[in-house]
Order: C-alpha cells, then sequence, then structure tokens
C-alpha cells in the first residue's frame, strides 16, 4: 500500500490511539504529535476531537497548534477533521456561550433542536447512523448512500455556504454528517470507529494526493 505521513495533531482532545491504530490498519505510517515542525513536514494532517468546542479550541491555542493547523490547510494539504474537529473549523460555537472557531469554514455550531428531543429520540446522538451524499469527497469514494457510520455529539454545524455539504445524516433533522472543500474534509461521524466503512475513509484520505 501506499505509505505517507499523516500527523495526527494531538491538542489533549481525541481518540488519538484509536485513529493512529486505524492508520497503521490501512498501511499508512501516521504518527500522533504536539511538534509543529512534525505537522508542518507531514503530508497529510488529522485534527481529531472529542469533548466540548471551546474547551478544545482554548486546548489547540495555548499548545501553540492552531497556527501549524492553519499554516496546513492554507498550504493545500489533505486535511481530515474528525467529530469536534470538524466542528471548530467554523467560524464560532454556541457551546456554553459563543466561542471562535477556527474560521476555515464560515458557519456556527449549534446544539441540536429542542424538537428532537421532543420527538422522543435521544440527545446526544449516539450510535451508528446513516449518510446521505450530496457531493463524494475523494476520501469517500467508496462509501455509497445508506452506509452506516457512527455517531456522538449533542452539536451539529450550520454552514454558511450550502456547497461546502458533502452529506447528511437524519436525527429528528437533517444536518450535516460531512463536508468538503478544496483539501479539507471533514466528518461529524467517527471513522475510526465505524469499521469497514470509516477504514475505507482512512485509507483513500491517505490516497489522496
Amino acid at each position: 500500500m501506499n505509505r505517507v505521513r499523516v500527523a495526527i495533531v494531538d491538542y489533549g482532545m481525541g481518540n488519538l490511539r484509536s485513529v493512529e491504530k486505524a492508520f497503521a490498519r490501512v498501511g499508512h505510517d501516521a504518527v500522533v504529535t504536539s511538534d509543529p515542525k512534525v505537522i508542518a513536514d507531514a503530508s497529510h494532517v488529522v485534527l481529531p476531537g472529542v469533548g466540548a468546542f471551546p474547551a478544545c479550541m482554548s486546548n489547540l491555542e495555548s499548545r501553540g497548534l492552531a497556527e501549524p493547523v492553519l499554516r496546513a490547510i492554507e498550504a493545500g494539504k489533505p486535511f481530515l477533521g474528525l467529530c469536534v474537529g470538524m466542528q471548530i473549523l467554523f467560524s464560532e460555537g454556541e457551546e456554553f456561550g459563543r466561542h471562535p472557531g477556527l474560521g476555515v469554514l464560515p458557519g456556527r455550531v449549534v446544539r441540536f433542536p429542542e424538537s428532537v428531543g421532543e420527538g422522543g429520540l435521544k440527545v446526544p446522538h449516539m450510535g451508528w447512523n446513516t449518510l446521505k451524499f450530496r457531493r463524494t469527497p475523494p476520501a469517500m469514494r467508496n462509501v455509497g448512500d445508506g452506509s452506516y457510520v457512527y455517531f456522538v455529539h449533542s452539536y451539529i454545524v450550520l454552514p454558511d455556504d450550502p456547497g461546502v455539504v458533502a452529506a447528511t445524516t437524519e436525527h429528528g433533522v437533517e444536518f450535516v454528517s460531512a463536508v468538503w472543500k478544496d483539501n479539507v474534509v471533514a466528518t461529524q461521524f467517527h471513522p475510526e470507529k465505524s469499521q469497514g466503512v470509516g477504514l475505507s475513509v482512512i485509507e483513500e484520505f491517505g490516497r489522496t494526493a
């Protein structure tokens, strides 16, 4: 298989070992790092995330990793955001108040509407659910409509530009489950927990030039 040097950004918020193991399983050379130089030298960059939006942004900035992440995106490197790692790409998050994100993609991150809970569905949205594609990023070329992937989240992204939406999912409302713009692809679901479908995403992302 193609081997690439993938930098998995360690800012203290994410399933780092699970993501690293998933890349290793499909034959890609990945390293968990908080070193800006390693991120700068990598061919591909992954930003995982678990936890609250403001804590993720605070950790990213306090560890001096926001700028290296932005520089990697600006340089055109293949970039993959996972779960909260997708959310903090947006302009603003509304978890525990209003907090600025990285601003790579204009838009907001908001909690699932109350109607979801009132309709008998649970928030956080946790477990397996299906994807419906609007556009297919190269990393998801082998993932079809109706494929099941694994979610754990209470917040959803509202992009200003509907053109960045790659896939949606239904949980009381239709929400954005994947975005794609230029070299950036990001998922609300966890590929590292999504078995064969998720491994396909990780493998194809690693092959992206």
